[in-house]
């Protein structure tokens, strides 16, 4: 059952208050990422939006990481199974194909009942036209350096679009 309009706000104020597993099953307390500006994706690597998303990420990544920027990304399988490896497959593909150096955490369901809590405080904090559900492969949080969110993407939208946001929220703008 999905979150209505009259659904109580969830407990968690942050995304620091969350651990998580990264690509090996190691957990990750987020806390770990206060002070910094995130932006958590759900990837894929089979998906038409892969190239284009994988490629900009790593540029805003290579970009601002230095400026307490850091990318989060969440392999996700449930949008026509297009990401059907292992989560070390995923981190595999993405660091090799496309240099990526930010966390690649363990496989996660971002709809439906198995929704990873992580993803079920990222949707309740800001909807979309599509209510809380994530639409598609590539939806993107922007959080701020006190773990609140602060925009939500869709998957059409490109990582470098998002540039001027980053640039206000890490104070620079």
């Amino acid at each position: 059952m999905g979150l209505s309009a009259s659904a109580p706000a969830p407990i968690e104020t942050s995304i620091h208050q969350f651990t998580v597993k990264d690509a090996r099953g190691k957990v990750v307390d987020l806390s770990i990422f206060k002070g910094k500006v995130l932006l958590v994706v759900n990837v894929a690597s089979k998906c038409g939006f892969t190239d284009v998303n994988y490629t900009q990420l790593t540029e805003l990544y290579n970009k601002y990481k230095d400026k307490d920027f850091e990318i989060l990304a969440f392999p996700c399988n449930q949008f026509l199974a297009q990401e059907p490896g292992t989560s070390e497959e995923v981190k595999e593909f993405a660091c090799t194909r496309y240099k990526a150096e930010y966390p690649m955490f363990q496989k996660v369901k971002v709809n439906g009942p198995n929704t990873a809590p992580v993803y079920q405080f990222l949707k309740a904090s800001k909807w979309s036209i599509c209510g809380t559900r994530i639409k598609w492969n590539f939806t993107k949080f922007l959080v701020d350096k006190d773990g609140k969110v602060i925009a939500r993407y869709g998957p059409m939208t490109k990582p470098l679009s998002m540039e001027s946001d980053i640039r206000k929220a890490l104070g620079e703008v």
